[in-house]
Order: C-alpha cells, then sequence, then structure tokens
C-alpha cells in the first residue's frame, strides 16, 4: 500500500508538531496563593501547562506553606514570593489599593529580575499589564474571573470617589491584554455589559471554563444523610440560606469580616434551632474534605449570581449531585434534573430539592454517576489545559506571524 502525500501536508503536519512540541517560558502573576477558587484555577493551570512541556513559574505576593494548595510544592513548577512585607489593607480598609500595590510591586520585580517570557498569565489585577508589556516580546494572556468594579462596594459618596480611578484603570488595563479569557458565558456577558467602550471596540473574552481533577475523588461507599456545603465564610456566599434551608425540613479567614459572619452564621443555627446538626469546618484540608465529599447525601451551593464556581465541579467528580441557585455559572456547569437541582435562591426552594434526597436516597447515587461522567467529560483538568495550551499557542503564533508581516 502507498500512500502519496502532498507538499503541502509535509509542511502542515510539520509545522504542527513543531507548535504542539513547542517548549515556552511561562510566568504566572497572582496576588495571593492561598486555597480559594481563583487560586485553585491558577494551580490548575501551572500544573496543566507544566505537563504540556513548558517552563512554568508562578509570581506572587503571599504563599504560606502551611495554608495552600499541594500542587504548590510539588515541584512540578516555581513559586517565588515578592512584597509580603507591603500590608494586605490599611486598618481593614483600602483592600483594592493595596492589592494594586503589592502586584505592582511583583510585576516590577518579573520586570527587572527576570528575563523575557514568552507567556505572561495575569488574573484579578488587569493593572500589572502594561507594566509586563514593556517587554515586547512577552505576550500577556489576561484571565478575568469577574469585573472587580462589580464586586467592590459603591454604597457611599467616599467609596465611589475611592474607587472611580481604581474601575478606570481596571477596564484601561485590561484592554491592553493580547488574549481576555473568562470564567463562563454568563461572566462573558456581564464583561460586555460592564466594560462598554472595550465591547464597542470589539474586544471579546473567550470562555475557558475552570476544571477539576476527576482522578482525585473516588466511588464513595456511603452515602450518608448529611448535606455538605463548601465556601469561604463570606456573606457574599449566602450560606444562611443553607441552613435556613435545611431548619425548615425539620432536622477562618483573614479578613474581619469572614469571621464576624462566622458568628453570625453559628448564631443563626441556633436560632433555627439545628446548631447541634450543623458543623462548622474552617481551613479544611483537602483530604478532609475529599472525606466529606464521598460521605454527604449530596452538596448544598448557595452563592447567588456567582461567576462559576468551583464547588459543584468538585461535587459532582466525587460523585454528588448539586442543589444550587438557578442563576450565574452553576447554570452553565449543573444539569437541572440530571446532575442535581437548579433552585430559586429561597429557603423554601433549596429545601423542597433536599426533601427529594431524603425521600429517596438513591436518587443521589443515580444523579452522582451522571454528574461524575459530566464532568469527567466537559470540566477535567486535562480538558482545560488542552483548551489553555491552546490559546497560549495562538496567541504566540499570532504574536510571530504579525513580525514577519
Amino acid at each position: 500500500l502507498i500512500l502519496y502525500v502532498t507538499k503541502k501536508e509535509v509542511t502542515e503536519a510539520a509545522a504542527m508538531e513543531k507548535k504542539n512540541g513547542s517548549k515556552m517560558n511561562i510566568s504566572i502573576i497572582h496576588p495571593d496563593l492561598g486555597i480559594g477558587g481563583a487560586e485553585r484555577l491558577i494551580v490548575d493551570a501551572a500544573v496543566e501547562l507544566a505537563s504540556h512541556g513548558h517552563n512554568v513559574h508562578i509570581f506572587t505576593s503571599h504563599h504560606d506553606k502551611n495554608r495552600c494548595f499541594e500542587e504548590t510544592l510539588a515541584g512540578s513548577f516555581a513559586v517565588t514570593v515578592y512584597g509580603s512585607f507591603l500590608p494586605r489593607h490599611i486598618f481593614y480598609r483600602f483592600h483594592a489599593v493595596c492589592a494594586y500595590i503589592r502586584c505592582i510591586f511583583v510585576a516590577l520585580c518579573v520586570l527587572f529580575k527576570w528575563p523575557s517570557f514568552d507567556v505572561v498569565l495575569a488574573d484579578q489585577v488587569s493593572v500589572v499589564i502594561p507594566i509586563l508589556k514593556l517587554k515586547k516580546s512577552s505576550k500577556v494572556v489576561f484571565y478575568c474571573h469577574f469585573p472587580d468594579l462589580l464586586l467592590a462596594k459603591h454604597t457611599t459618596l467616599a467609596r465611589r470617589i475611592y474607587r472611580a480611578p481604581i474601575n478606570y484603570l481596571e477596564q484601561l488595563t485590561t484592554g491592553m491584554a493580547d488574549l481576555i479569557l473568562v470564567n463562563s458565558k454568563f461572566t462573558a456577558s456581564t464583561f460586555a455589559a460592564t466594560f462598554k467602550r472595550l465591547d464597542s471596540r470589539g474586544i471579546k473574552p473567550a470562555v475557558l471554563y475552570p476544571a477539576v481533577n476527576v482522578d482525585q475523588f473516588t466511588q464513595p461507599n456511603c452515602y450518608k444523610l448529611n448535606f455538605l456545603s463548601i465556601n469561604r465564610f463570606e456573606k457574599k456566599k449566602n450560606i444562611d440560606l443553607a441552613i435556613s434551608a435545611f431548619a425548615m425540613l425539620g432536622s477562618p479567614d483573614r479578613l474581619r469580616e469572614n469571621v464576624d459572619y462566622l458568628e453570625q452564621l453559628k448564631v443563626l443555627a441556633e436560632i433555627k434551632g439545628v446548631s447541634k446538626q450543623v458543623k462548622f469546618i474552617t481551613s479544611c484540608p483537602t483530604a478532609e474534605r475529599n472525606a466529606l465529599l464521598s460521605e454527604c447525601l449530596c452538596v448544598i451551593y448557595t452563592p447567588k449570581d456567582e461567576h462559576f464556581g468551583i464547588v459543584p465541579l468538585e461535587a459532582m467528580a466525587a460523585h454528588k449531585p448539586v442543589i444550587a441557585c438557578n442563576s450565574g455559572g452553576p447554570v452553565e456547569s449543573v444539569k437541572d434534573g440530571e446532575t442535581g437541582f437548579l433552585c430559586d435562591p429561597s429557603p423554601q426552594s433549596f429545601s423542597l430539592a433536599m426533601a427529594k434526597f431524603l425521600n429517596d436516597p438513591s436518587l443521589a447515587e443515580n444523579m452522582g454517576s451522571k454528574a461524575r461522567a459530566h464532568v469527567a467529560t466537559s470540566f477535567s483538568t486535562k480538558t482545560f489545559g488542552n483548551k489553555l495550551n491552546e490559546y497560549i499557542m495562538d496567541v504566540v503564533e499570532q504574536h510571530k506571524r504579525s513580525k514577519s508581516d
């Protein structure tokens, strides 16, 4: 059998092989390498890019080796801390300004202390983008989890004056990135509605869903009559909804406001008469979290209009259905009636969904099996890594073509 291959096909195949086999130096700049959802995405990005053969280096202003994701200590990529001495707030105020200062310091250290990187991946704080682009050979990819100006409070005149220059800088600098990624279609639509000047210029972000390592979760041995809620103790996470919904069935953070909210939740559990049945766990290690996931009946995810939410993915990867609000990112990750239930953000609606699993525990097992398959297909770290690598390679190729032209 003789196969005749054209010269064009040989050239294209060689180009594809070179593209897939290209090894690049990639830096990632992230404000605080803790254990939140944004940090999980950044760590997954570093792990996956390293698995594609790239040299990956994370630069951050904070990395506590006692409170971080294990992968940051494994050695598959480097982690360097600059500016840990800089304040995170001034008397519990000016968090945004302090975050900007810390990230600018990190970016300047990368700019002056390190040779050029092929690609710089930044997230959360866009003000570093023009600094990073001072090295013309580096392409900057910005991952926008959600417009920061929508997360900030604008309740008083003083706050509005304080936020005005920050909000202006956010839109201006975000538009300087060579590629903008967002975590969901919901965030993409919010991006367009918020950054109207960028949208009018035709700057459209690409969607790259966060992912979960499905291999870390095994088939559960039991489905105890427990409901699990995994979130930071922040008011925006709406955890009181879970407690209120549970009560209707008849059965720490470094930020001061998070600590206060935890105390409020404990008081709420007392008022609702379920304090002996509700357990609050702070700084939950990965192994303990996975053990809790393996034993629960389902996971309650309470944030409303969450831009994406990694917890539903972790729950479904652990063979557990999810009860979440019918808005934001969960609408794109949870299949209503198949891998969980999407509900109105009210105790009544959540309680009715929880009751379905109590009345028929086998429903949790059936939905959990479908949930696992759904996440493995659409939201695995491998899928995420391949897509991110594709985006980064395309940015570099476009840069090369523009130089040749």
